[in-house]
């Protein structure tokens, strides 16, 4: 495959993003340099394949990436642009008003900045987090800098397409006002409902299903990059906190009336609506949120199989429904509590729904209904 990306490229920063970029340009030939004020991260990305540390015979990049927390990506950037004036220097942190508004103070040269923002991430952090197609179909934003030159726009572009990504361009401001309803509160949410287990008995615990973990599932990401994040978009995330609070105190005042009443018949006339439609809302937002391949989002049937714990059953699985000529639309896997089986729900299209059951109980899987 053929990239317009050509290097040398510097990757400023080896945490997962920086040194997944690093891993993913590599894998076409490119020459990524490797900077980070961390001695360890940095060999640690050198060991892992992400590309060759900085030294006193390295030449000048073509490109300089910024991957580094939002409080320090600015001068980080400024820094850049300083020292490679024949470079177009971009940045990947999760917030790009703030970083533009630091930049623009300072004086540097925007001509030759991109600001930008790959849509990827893991729960995991850190160079040995890295993956080089962490970036596969995922949006790219690309946000310019107001006198951003046109070569430069290209070539942060070519740099999305060339690892795999979905440039997507998009106004500063506008930027973080999405990200901060898409990722942000949602990482915030996580976080807080994760940590009313903290008290919780382990009786209790034993009884967490797969909507709990689903819930939870961001609550183990790196607490000082997201300090980071959310003071650097504050005032988006905040706006969007208020009005997420306005929806919570409506919902607990209608709890308050149903607490109070004697039995269902007895609650005030409307509480019972406000929190079914507080439910049915959140069915209708979530039904908007893209589906595979980011085109609308489609109902599927779900299938669900009893899968022993041991190894090569899931594969078994897996095998017999590309067998049955079955397309996988997506998988979930529960651990069943107490017992060595999973459960897996295969979901499909709903016309070949009948047709996956019956041919999986003929295989001898045994299915959840």
């Amino acid at each position: 495959m053929t990239i317009a990306t050509a290097g040398p490229v510097r990757v400023v920063g080896t945490g997962l993003l920086g040194a997944s970029l690093g891993l993913a340009l590599r894998q076409h030939g490119v020459d990524v340099q490797l900077e980070d004020p961390s001695r360890t991260a940095l060999a640690l990305a050198r060991d892992v394949g992400a590309g060759s540390p900085v030294d006193a015979s390295t030449p000048a990049p073509a490109l300089v990436v910024v991957a580094a927390p939002p409080d320090v990506t600015a001068a980080a950037v400024a820094t850049a642009l300083a020292d490679h004036p024949d470079a177009v220097v971009t940045d990947v942190a999760s917030v790009k008003g703030h970083v533009l508004a630091e930049l623009r103070a300072s004086g540097a040269d925007l001509t030759r900045y991109v600001g930008s923002h790959p849509m990827a991430g893991r729960e995991r952090s850190g160079p040995s987090a890295a993956v080089p197609d962490l970036f596969l179909g995922r949006p790219w934003v690309i946000t310019d800098s107001g006198v951003s030159r046109d070569d430069a726009l290209l070539a942060v572009r070519h740099l999305a397409v060339d690892v795999g990504a979905v440039p997507v361009t998009m106004d500063a401001d506008e930027h973080d006002a999405a990200v901060a309803v898409v990722s942000h509160v949602p990482q915030l949410a996580s976080s807080l409902v994760a940590a009313r287990l903290r008290a919780v008995d382990e009786d209790a615990l034993a009884l967490a299903g797969q909507g709990l973990r689903d819930v939870t599932r961001l609550a183990a990401s790196d607490p000082a990059l997201w300090t980071s994040i959310l003071a650097a978009n504050a005032a988006a995330v905040r706006d969007v906190l208020v009005a997420l609070r306005d929806d919570l105190d409506v919902v607990v005042g209608a709890l308050d009336l149903a607490a109070a009443a004697s039995g269902p018949e007895d609650v005030e006339l409307g509480a019972l609506a406000t929190i079914a439609r507080a439910i049915a809302d959140g069915g209708t937002g979530a039904a908007r949120i893209p589906g595979k391949h980011g085109g609308a989002s489609k109902q599927y049937a779900v299938v669900t199989v009893l899968v022993p714990d041991v190894p090569g059953e899931l594969a078994r699985l897996l095998g017999d429904v590309g067998r049955a000529g079955v397309n996988l639309e997506d998988l979930r896997l529960e651990h069943a509590a107490g017992r060595p089986v999973g459960m897996a729900s295969i979901a499909v299209l709903p016309a070949r729904a009948e047709h996956l059951e019956t041919e999986l109980t003929a295989r001898g899987w045994r299915l959840v209904t």
